[in-house]
């Protein structure tokens, strides 16, 4: 039988009314004749029920136990709904990450994926199982224990096993009915896109939209592993929501396809560095090392002998940049007079697969922004995407001004 994976995140499963109504929906995909893996998260809210607990009772805590304790969440949904469609006569059984067995790495917290075997699942299937509800976000590593991915690690998990067991499509469900060209919270005018190509949904999706974590993106492209986004609460058809998929598949590729934006951003500026060979890497590899998430990244013009280095990060990192930063100027490492931070900004980026093709994209964009007052303060580009930092307080104008001037609220 053709295989089919199917992921339902927390709001998705967040009680048992809707435990329930996902049952069906699998119970349709079976009678179709398929065989199915879902993908389960923990209910809505339970994971960081469970993160507080193990913060209140071992605030320095051992990671091992901290993934023992987290990962407990999913295997209740997979339980539930295992017996939910053993109710409906719907041959299925629950599987834990240790149980099929999914493989990581040691890296508790932020375990990577390494093997999924497929032999006992496929067997079950054999022998008449016709779903196998797998609990998501957890695996097991080499010395036996149980790992977890990181928050949105089911999503990762679910292309994980399309990938392995070649499956026909990955459908991944959430509060949402497929990908949008920009937050519809924002833009009224934003418009739910048919087909997305893999490059253009990673970048979106590293770039601020919520829909897909990025790391099961990343997997999807490199085993081309075709992704839907569907909602979990609307009725559908063979058409509905959105198919992340190869370019190729695309007939006619946007020029920009979406404007996305993250609101928590922050810009730090060094003042007056020495401008000498390896000076960018005595800044940034302390900064790897504390873990901060680096963004944009630009360097002013020497004079002097002395520059000033500017990037951005999230907000909710600053601090720990700040003690990098200064830590390795007081080894001797880097030299500078001060550190300007401006915790009050925002990223906007427009991103599309045919700006490899045409011209003017970042001219127009830039030209919208300037006759809507808004000042850029960074700009970085790649091969299908630009971004900016601008002021936050701007930051629904920006992006309202250019969802219109792209006219992506027209269909091409």
């Amino acid at each position: 039988m053709p295989i089919l994976v199917m992921k339902f995140g927390g709001t998705s499963v967040a009680n048992l009314d809707r435990i329930r109504r996902v049952a069906k929906r699998v119970g349709v995909e079976v009678a179709k004749g398929y065989d199915v893996i879902v993908i389960v998260s923990a209910m809505a809210g339970k994971t960081n029920e469970l993160v507080g607990f193990v913060e209140e009772t071992s605030p320095l805590f051992d990671a091992r136990e901290y993934d023992a304790v987290v990962s407990s969440g999913e295997n209740v949904t997979a339980g539930l709904m295992a017996l939910t469609l053993q109710e409906m006569d719907v041959p299925a059984r629950s599987w834990q990450g240790w149980q099929v067995p999914l493989q990581t790495t040691s890296a508790h917290s932020a375990a990577r994926i390494v093997d999924i075997p497929t032999e006992n699942i496929l067997r079950k299937f054999e022998e008449g199982m016709k779903v196998a509800v797998v609990a998501g976000f957890q695996g097991v590593s080499p010395e036996g224990r149980i790992t977890t991915l990181g928050r949105g690690g089911s999503d990762t998990t679910a292309v994980a096993f399309a990938a392995a067991f070649d499956a026909e499509r990955c459908d991944i469900y959430t509060d949402v009915d497929g990908v949008y060209t920009t937050d519809p919270r924002i833009c009224d005018k934003a418009r739910k896109l048919d087909r997305i190509a893999f490059e253009e949904m990673l970048e979106l999706a590293s770039l601020g939209a919520k829909v897909l974590q990025t790391r099961s993106v990343e997997l999807a492209m490199r085993y081309n592993v075709k992704l839907r986004v569907l909602s979990s609460f609307e009725e559908q058809s063979d058409e509905a929501g959105t198919l992340v998929c190869d370019e190729e598949e695309i007939m006619e590729l946007n020029v920009v396809s979406g404007v996305a934006h993250s609101r928590d951003e922050a810009k730090m500026t060094l003042i007056s560095v020495a401008d000498r060979p390896g000076i960018a890497a005595a800044i940034f590899m302390p900064l790897s090392e504390a873990g901060v998430n680096v963004d944009m990244i630009v360097q002013n013009i020497s004079e002097d002998g002395r520059t000033d280095m500017t990037f951005s990060c999230p907000t909710n990192q600053v601090a720990r940049a700040e003690e990098a930063l200064k830590k390795a100027k007081d080894s001797g490492d880097i030299n500078f007079h001060d550190i300007v931070e401006d915790t009050e900004v925002c990223k906007i980026s427009v991103v599309g697969i045919g700006m490899r093709s045409h011209t003017g994209v970042a001219a127009k964009m830039f030209k919208v922004l300037s006759d809507e007052g808004i000042n850029i303060k960074v700009i970085t580009t790649s091969e299908i995407k630009i971004s900016v930092l601008i002021d936050r307080k701007y930051m629904e104008l920006a992006v309202q001004a250019l969802h219109d001037a792209f006219e992506l609220d027209k269909v091409s």
